[in-house]
């Protein structure tokens, strides 16, 4: 049984990891628009547009699964069995 101290430093660094990774992808989608606007000026093809819309398509579908299985969490976020979750 973890105790509730572990369980709040748990979700401390949970936290931390989640707030650290958002910074992170937005300093490097502000440190790559330069390149993504060159690329996009180059794409006489269309090829960019349709492989980003394939992969946002492929998201959709990959997120769609992900929220039917959480619907059914009793305490969502909150629950100290939420690591366990990829082993349901």
């Amino acid at each position: 049984m973890q105790t509730l101290a572990v369980d709040i430093a748990a979700t401390f660094v949970d936290d931390a990891a989640a707030l650290v990774t958002g910074l992170g992808r937005t300093l490097l989608k502000f440190a790559m628009a330069p390149i993504d606007r060159i690329a996009n000026a180059c794409d006489i093809a269309g090829v960019l547009a349709e492989r980003r819309a394939t992969f946002r398509m492929w998201r959709a579908n990959r997120g769609h699964s992900r929220r039917d299985s959480r619907r059914f969490s009793l305490l969502g976020r909150l629950s100290p069995f939420r690591h366990l979750a990829h082993l349901t």
